[in-house]
């Protein structure tokens, strides 16, 4: 498999010869409002431009996965520049509902047992914040699992926090690679919203063999977690040898 970063949760996944875009945020740098009740609220999102133009991210995409229809996962510029007919997978159907208001005609619901072109894509459970009074305000998130004889399997968290499902997830599926969102983005009046150093370093005790990699980090606002922190707390924590952090627009063959 091949796995490109390209902005925030935005990553290519190529896997099995099919190419996934996940979580796909297209801005040009600066278009969007800082989000409320956060950090830096003199910024404009996304806080970095795209480390390529979106002909060459779209180039070749099979189908498109949005793990939930917030923003920074699936924005404006996305929803223009995607083709309508091209496979687009959510995680329920007021999700599904949404996108096909956006004028796209082939969503489906991810399940337990969704297979595309011969690929399992097992949808996760996820929660986007800790306590009952956040995860209200933010709603329903999901991540995906790929599974296939050609391919390790790889789980990607999406927008979620360590919890005991994300513990749950890992040990039924046992993922060779994990991408988890990790820029511990926060809200002033209830804290991280997703996977901080210390939510990434239970993922690494949890799965010790798989390699991990951030993403989701540096790129809006509220980003709390830099790149060069979590490689310097992963030194000390001992498993830097297990965890990848991408610069934007960086690729690794797995």
């Amino acid at each position: 498999m091949n796995i490109t970063q390209i902005r925030n949760a935005t990553i290519v996944v190529e896997y099995a010869n099919k190419k996934f875009l996940i979580d796909p945020m297209l801005a040009e740098k600066g278009t969007y409002p800082a989000f409320q009740n956060t950090i830096r609220q003199n910024l404009f999102n996304p806080l970095v431009s795209l480390p390529t133009s979106i002909d060459n991210i779209l180039d070749g995409v099979n189908a498109v996965i949005v793990t939930h229809v917030h923003l920074d996962h699936f924005d404006d510029v996305a929803k223009n520049v995607l083709p309508k007919d091209i496979k687009m997978y959510v995680q329920n159907e007021a999700d599904a509902k949404e996108v096909k208001a956006s004028g796209f005609k082939n969503v489906e619901v991810l399940q337990q047992d969704t297979v595309f072109e011969g690929i399992q894509l097992v949808k996760t459970k996820g929660e986007h914040g800790r306590g009952e009074e956040l995860l209200n305000l933010m709603g329903e998130v999901c991540g995906v699992v790929f599974k296939h004889p050609s391919e390790k399997v790889l789980y990607v968290a999406g927008d979620t926090v360590w919890y005991d499902a994300i513990e749950d997830e890992i040990h039924t599926h046992q993922p060779e690679i994990i991408v988890v969102n990790g820029g511990d983005n926060q809200t002033l009046e209830f804290g991280s919203l997703i996977m901080g150093k210390e939510d990434i370093y239970e993922v690494h005790k949890a799965a010790p063999s798989a390699k991990i990699i951030a993403v989701h980090m540096e790129a809006v606002n509220h980003w709390a977690l830099s790149r060069e922190e979590l490689k310097n707390f992963s030194k000390e924590k001992g498993f830097s040898s297990n965890i990848l952090v991408p610069e934007d627009g960086e690729s690794y063959k797995i």
